[in-house]
């Protein structure tokens, strides 16, 4: 009697497998599992990825739509938002305005992150010079930049619709200000692949002893699978966590446990077909042949002398030089992306630290010889020609003096600003020693050649080889892209 109570009970709970929602979900062949594949392959077959490559080596390397002038990308992101006002937009008249009560014009019908009242007008806190053959306007702040102005073009006019912190840098580094849309890197990794299968193809370096505002978000793949996202890398330590393998286990066992578990990962895939299972797949795998590779790329002990010199590096400290020589690294081994994060850069005069008259001052110090580093390093081993450089902030700073809830503030500062501020791209196709747009007298508002974040990234995705309406991903029934429903390439800074 418990024998058939039994074979009943089977009977009925495979009867249920057929009619329930479990079974729709997990073993029906038109499933949801199905259907993910499907919404994958249709996302390749949108963009210039359209191979069966991708489903079986997410990361292998895929040809662009057109030739790129770029291999790899260097993205140097200011987080706090560095003041365009004491680098490169120089406005003698603003330094005329000095302590003048702002103009109301300035102040109806704007919406700004502090400024309450009638804030004073702050004249540049530093000295310009115009550097070489261009004549390009560079503050005295950045002395070493300053040498590699004629290898730089400037975007004089960039404009962004988010004030505050964390919006406006998931809008710069993912094309939008909401939570859930995957980052530049990632969408590169998508199209692009990896030319070292031993290393990431997405790189995340972080400096100034925090994470950005947005937190690790601004490195995420979003709705793309989680093998683009970035990997973070650490300059103490262990470069990865966990990287290393545990006390008494060799590294034939740990070979030997990871064809284990993926094989359960392929056999779940054949099940379910589950992209994100793929993903899974590749990550094990990745992790695996990590272990000799990025200990190895991430050492800087071995550099020699003249080269540490060259940077300022310290090793085995966490530092904005030593995460610079890191990306000439990464990219010299064939990694696609290479994104650093400098964060405290919010001058908005609290205290001496973050007063544009003191703080900014050390912040500037800290860049300015690494990034001229990294720009001469990469030139004179002919991989500036292959490796764009993008340096920017997540917006820029106001021409009036900040005055919290409107009273003055203790140290001079700036406030958020949305309406112009400065970035610069180097190498891959980009023109050398040019300026592209203009800001009013005093610096305030755009007024020739004014560039959207999204032209920002129509442009990278340019130089890399892709027409940025055509690299998509199916998504909740629509293919969505890295510059959404608008941006257009940046023509005057392409040589």
């Amino acid at each position: 009697m418990k024998s058939y109570d039994k074979l009943l009970k089977e009977a009925s709970g495979e009867q249920l497998k057929y009619i329930t929602r479990r079974h729709f979900l997990l073993d029906c062949v038109t499933g949801l599992g199905a259907a993910a594949m499907g919404t994958f392959l249709a996302g390749c077959g949108n963009s210039a990825v359209s191979n069966i490559a991708q489903i079986t080596d997410p990361m292998a390397p895929r040809i662009p739509h057109f030739p790129a002038r770029a291999k790899s990308v260097i993205y140097l992101h200011m987080a706090g938002a560095p003041s365009q006002l004491e680098l490169f937009d120089y406005k003698p008249e603003l330094q005329k305005l000095h302590n003048q009560l702002c103009p109301q014009s300035f102040l109806e019908g704007k919406t700004f992150a502090f400024i309450r009242g009638v804030p004073k007008m702050l004249g540049p806190q530093a000295e310009f010079k115009q550097r070489g053959q261009s004549g390009a306007w560079v503050s005295d702040h950045l002395p070493h930049f300053a040498s590699m102005a004629d290898d730089v073009s400037f975007l004089k006019a960039v404009q962004t619709d988010q004030f505050n912190h964390g919006p406006a840098q998931l809008l710069m580094q993912t094309g939008s200000a909401r939570l859930g849309r995957p980052s530049i890197g990632s969408w590169v990794t998508y199209g692009l692949g990896t030319e070292n299968s031993n290393l990431p193809g997405f790189v995340v370096l972080t400096s100034g002893g925090k994470t950005p505002d947005a937190g690790k978000s601004v490195w995420g793949s979003g709705f793309l699978p989680s093998v683009y996202q970035g990997v973070q890398c650490r300059t103490q330590g262990d470069p990865v966590l966990y990287i290393s393998d545990p006390e008494g286990v060799s590294r034939d066992v740990r070979k030997a446990s990871i064809e284990a578990i993926n094989e359960i990962n392929k056999q779940e895939y054949e099940s379910f077909g589950d992209p994100e299972t793929l993903a899974r797949i590749s990550q094990y795998e990745l992790a695996y042949k990590m272990q000799i590779s990025v200990p190895d790329v991430m050492d800087i002990n071995k550099e020699p002398a003249y080269i540490h010199e060259l940077y300022g590096t310290q090793p085995g400290k966490e530092s904005f030089a030593n995460n610079c020589l890191l990306a000439r690294k990464l990219v010299e081994k064939g990694v696609r992306f290479v994104q650093l994060y400098d964060w405290g850069w919010d001058s908005h005069g609290t205290d001496e630290n973050l007063a544009i008259d003191y703080g900014f001052r050390n912040k500037c110090r800290e860049i300015d010889r690494p990034i001229a580093a990294l720009l001469q390093d990469l030139k004179q081993r002919g991989l500036l020609d292959e490796t764009l450089v993008v340096w920017g902030g997540e917006f820029g700073r106001t021409p009036m003096q900040e005055n919290r809830d409107g009273k003055d503030m203790p140290f001079l500062g700036r406030d958020h600003h949305v309406e112009a501020f400065t970035m610069w791209m180097a190498g891959a196709g980009i023109k050398k020693g040019y300026s592209y747009g203009e800001t009013d007298e005093i610096g305030y508002s755009a007024i020739k050649g004014k560039v959207a974040i999204n032209d920002i990234h129509a442009t990278i995705l340019q130089q890399l080889g892709f027409d940025h309406e055509k690299l998509t991903y199916q998504f909740q029934g629509r293919p969505f892209r890295l510059t959404d429903t608008s941006g257009k390439v940046i023509t005057p800074i392409l040589s």
